[in-house]
């Protein structure tokens, strides 16, 4: 499930008991011990499960009749199966050509989430016929069998019957054996009214009328492979769609909000162009007749990889060609590659436990670039993929506070907290970097092997590893074990000496941590693949080495002394790299005469941005550093500047000279800001668009005058209707426009109401905590908590105010805990509260904050959030530490930079 990254693209995470030392070295605590927990005993496991389901869309309940077959491996007088929020009516067991035997107790274990079906004889070897009706209720809370609430083209609310079930939430829909690893068949049939439309896994094989209520239809769908039950789903509800075959013959439709079908065709063609891609890359046919995309209004992820019926958030689907901005068609092209890839790697062949989650999502992100890459080069997505998720990924795993991406899962409500960055995008990387490792035609006959050796069955990441080591003789379980296995990731020191001809460089590695270099005895070591470049060819490697040990030497042959030497070209090794000053000296010319790659521009200085911040070097480096990319054309590098110039500029917010830094961002950004201008030209493309939004919307918020005058002329167009602004530039104009007062308060929620589109609405609620007066922060706050905000966006409208300003951010924090009741049961500890939390308090850079968010979890207690606000109170102090030590020296230099040369 693309659970988790939403635009914002912002998380948290799991282990066992750790203590964590911050780097004011004050202990801000301990990770609880973990409940006890018990996987479901083996005596009695389903073979096929019918189901059939009722939803009533007024009262909001349903009833539903399982007759499961299941098959008893060991005599017993009890079943033991998940159950939650569900209340059983009957039960009843029919051995195979035997008597019906009545169930004489239900004895559920709510903590647990288990019922135990007591029977009055024991249930003897075979199979068998378990019979159970039961009645459960259709839920707001984004999980399960639940209720999303939608507009009708004529105005009025009504609700959909939807399903999101991973990781645990099958059995708030029916009582099932609800781990991955217990897979069976289903035959689904839903009763629904006869105006709606009724979706499930599979084609639909029967409709008739429902004998008791002519107003009823009876919809049966075929019976599905052997599949777990975290993939099955239905949806009741009213849509319209679009369709298409792809070119090996398989249905794709994508369901949209009726009058909207138009908004489908973008998806629609993107998902025609995968599932080729995808039956040819695995060489393995998708194994269904049908796929169906649908669009659904509340829904708590970004989207659900279900077997043949992927559900996603409306911005994670609908492309609206007039209305739609670039970032959202690669968006949604990225979200449909990612779901599409799950078809086979975790419904073919699935992961055999919670644990291997990471392998599912880390594969998913890492081959979902591959995959737009293939659909649209255009799109030069693998140099965003570096910003976008390796570059985060190192962020969060240099914290003591990170976890290594295999974790050891027990209680289902500690399966949310792995749903974070370091499972998608630090999986996502190690699995970049073993691709590059391996090379591609190899690693497709691994991964041939594998899909088909574990076909409808369960996998472990071991399972994976053997599959790749026999197609490519390398040491994969080796190396990548000490990737997943121990949390962090190295960081790679480089000296070098001219020997005539050769060049000698000497690598060592040791883990890299946020607080600054780690020089414990036991410093954990790394399997290193190493590539090497030189300015000869910068795009090609010379030299390729495992290092695996702490340190070695390595001789280039023909380097002459004028050559400059670059580590990890394409920027694919998952670690940093610390250059002796001289050599880092010799490529400071190739990120200003752009003979660097972009991607290694941008990978120099993020790296040495993070030292700044670990304190290894000075943040006046790194300014001095950003001032050499003047004549950066590319987007991805820009982007990644503008997202470090913007924690520099939050962190300096809690100084007194927070208007020198956006002179400085102003200065930087001004050159590539005229030379774009506001209007596109002709021949321009998807990353011209990126890039004018990207720097428009940063000259706006650091008060550049001029770009201040033209958004607020453009935006008094577009509301007077002179002028549609394209879409690319209504966040940075709107932004622009609030925070300096240019718009009435009152006008963008008035816009927000008129958006007949999500990705509209979504725009308009990020950027409204622009705001600055105090008394519209809290208005914006209080929107957010209103009905006009889907409940799973109210986490971005306080998450924007948060991070627009000093303000912001205490108004946010202050809003969450006065009203932490509401919003915690509005996601029953989900991952959106972990998100909440993380966009609400990171941004703090002062100790005593550090400890007021400890206290204040410590008696609210967020069990699905409790590493996320570890990793909160590390950063505050992490900030706050980085702010003693180099603030005055960046005011110092932020001064002299302006002087007038004496």
């Amino acid at each position: 499930a693309r659970s988790v990254l939403i635009k914002l693209r912002a998380i948290a995470s799991i282990t066992h008991s750790t203590v964590f030392v911050s780097a004011s070295n004050q202990n801000i605590g301990t990770m609880p011990e973990r409940r006890p927990f018990v996987r479901l005993p083996t005596d009695v496991y389903p073979v096929n499960y019918g189901l059939s389901l009722k939803p009533d869309l007024i009262d909001f309940t349903f009833e539903g009749k399982l007759e499961a077959l299941v098959e008893v491996t060991q005599a017993t007088n009890q079943i033991v199966m998940n159950c939650a929020d569900i209340d059983i009516i009957t039960a009843s067991f029919v051995p195979q050509g035997g008597e019906e035997i009545n169930a004489t107790g239900f004895n559920y274990q709510n903590e647990d989430e288990k019922v135990t079906l007591s029977f009055p004889s024991a249930l003897q070897k075979g199979f068998g016929t378990l019979k159970i009706d039961f009645v459960g209720e259709l839920n707001d809370k984004m999980k399960g069998f639940y209720r999303s609430k939608y507009t009708s083209p004529t105005g009025e609310i009504r609700y959909a019957a939807v399903t999101q079930f991973e990781a645990t939430d099958a059995r708030r829909a029916f009582p099932c054996w609800d781990e991955p690893a217990i897979k069976a068949t289903f035959d689904i049939t839903l009763i629904v009214p006869k105006d709606r439309v009724a979706l499930s896994n599979m084609n639909v094989i029967d409709r008739k009328p429902h004998p008791d209520d002519e107003n009823l239809v009876e919809v049966k769908f075929a019976t599905t492979p052997i599949m777990s039950t975290y993939l099955v789903a239905f949806v009741i509800g009213e849509y319209d769609y679009v369709e298409s075959q792809s070119s090996d013959g398989v249905m794709v439709r994508v369901y949209t909000p009726v009058g909207k079908a138009e908004q489908g065709k973008f998806a629609l063609e993107v998902a025609t162009k995968t599932l080729p891609f995808y039956n040819d890359y695995f060489s393995v046919p998708y194994p269904l007749p049908k796929i169906d995309l649908i669009a659904i209004a509340d829904f708590a992820a970004g989207a659900m990889e279900n077997w043949g019926l992927v559900t996603y958030r409306e911005t994670a689907l609908l492309i609206d060609p007039k209305n739609s901005c670039s970032s959202s068609r690669q968006w949604v092209a990225l979200v449909v590659g990612h779901e599409l890839a799950h078809q086979w790697f975790g419904n073919l062949v699935t992961m055999e436990w919670w644990t291997h989650l990471w392998l599912n999502e880390g594969f998913a992100s890492w081959i979902e670039y591959l995959c737009v890459d293939h659909c649209f080069p255009e799109y030069d997505i693998w140099t965003q993929f570096v910003s976008a998720d390796y570059t985060r990924a190192l962020d969060l795993d240099a914290l003591d506070s990170s976890h290594p991406i295999e974790v050891n899962v027990g209680h289902p409500s500690e399966v949310d907290e792995i749903f974070d960055a370091i499972s998608y995008s630090k999986g996502a990387s190690v699995i970049r970097m073993l691709h590059n490792y391996i090379g591609d035609e190899d690693f497709r006959k691994g991964m041939n092997a594998y899909l088909l050796k574990f076909q409808h069955k369960n996998a472990s990441t071991e399972d994976l590893w053997d599959c790749l080591e026999q197609a490519s003789g390398k040491p994969i379980a080796a190396v990548m074990g000490s990737w997943t296995k121990q949390m962090g990731f190295p960081i790679i020191a480089v000296d070098q000496e001219q020997q005539g001809d050769d060049r000698i460089l000497k690598i060592s590695q040791k883990k890299f941590c946020a607080s600054g270099p780690h020089n414990e005895e036991n410093c954990p070591s790394w399997m290193v693949p190493i590539s090497i470049c030189t300015s000869e060819d910068p795009k090609c490697t010379k030299l390729k080495v495992l290092l695996d040990r702490q340190e070695t030497t390595i001789t280039l042959n023909s380097v002459g002394p004028d050559q400059w030497i670059k580590i990890n070209p394409g920027t694919v090794g998952f670690y940093r790299i610390q250059y002796s000053s001289s050599m880092l000296e010799s490529l400071l010319p190739g990120i200003r005469d752009l003979s660097l790659q972009p991607v290694d521009r941008l990978g120099l200085q993020n790296d040495l941005f993070s030292l700044s911040r670990a304190g290894m070097i000075s943040t006046v480096e790194v300014l001095k550093l950003m001032e050499a990319f003047l004549n950066e054309p590319n987007y991805t590098v820009w982007s990644d500047l503008s997202c470090n110039l913007g924690v520099l500029s939050s962190l300096l917010s809690h100084t007194d000279f927070h208007e020198e830094i956006q002179e400085f961002i102003r200065d930087l950004f001004t050159p590539i800001g005229l030379k774009l201008g506001w209007d596109s030209k002709p021949g321009e493309g998807h990353l011209d668009a990126l890039l004018r939004s990207l720097v428009l919307g940063k000259l706006g918020k650091a008060g550049h005058k001029p770009t201040l005058e033209e958004a607020r002329r453009r935006f008094k167009d577009h509301v007077d209707g002179k002028q549609v602004l394209p879409a690319d530039l209504r966040s940075p104009v709107s932004s622009a426009c609030l925070r300096s007062h240019i718009v009435s308060s009152s006008l963008l929620p008035q816009l927000h109401k008129q958006a007949d589109m999500q990705e509209e609405k979504n725009r308009i609620e990020r950027v409204l905590g622009a705001i600055s007066a105090p008394d519209l922060i809290q208005k914006v706050l209080n929107f957010a908590l209103s009905e006009d905000v889907r409940p799973q966006d109210t986490v971005s409208v306080i998450g924007g105010v948060a991070g627009s300003s000093k303000q912001g951010r205490k108004a946010a924090w202050k809003f969450v805990k006065d009203n932490w009741e509401e919003l915690y049961n509005r996601y029953q500890g989900g991952f959106l509260i972990s998100r909440l939390i993380k966009l609400t308090v990171d941004g703090f850079a002062i100790d005593k904050m550090a400890v007021e968010v400890k206290s204040f979890f410590e008696s609210h207690p967020a069990p699905a959030a409790e590493r996320t606000v570890q990793q909160c109170c590390e950063n505050i102090l992490l900030n706050a530490a980085w702010l003693k030590r180099d603030a005055e020296d960046i005011h110092q230099y932020l001064l002299q930079r302006k002087a007038p040369p004496v």
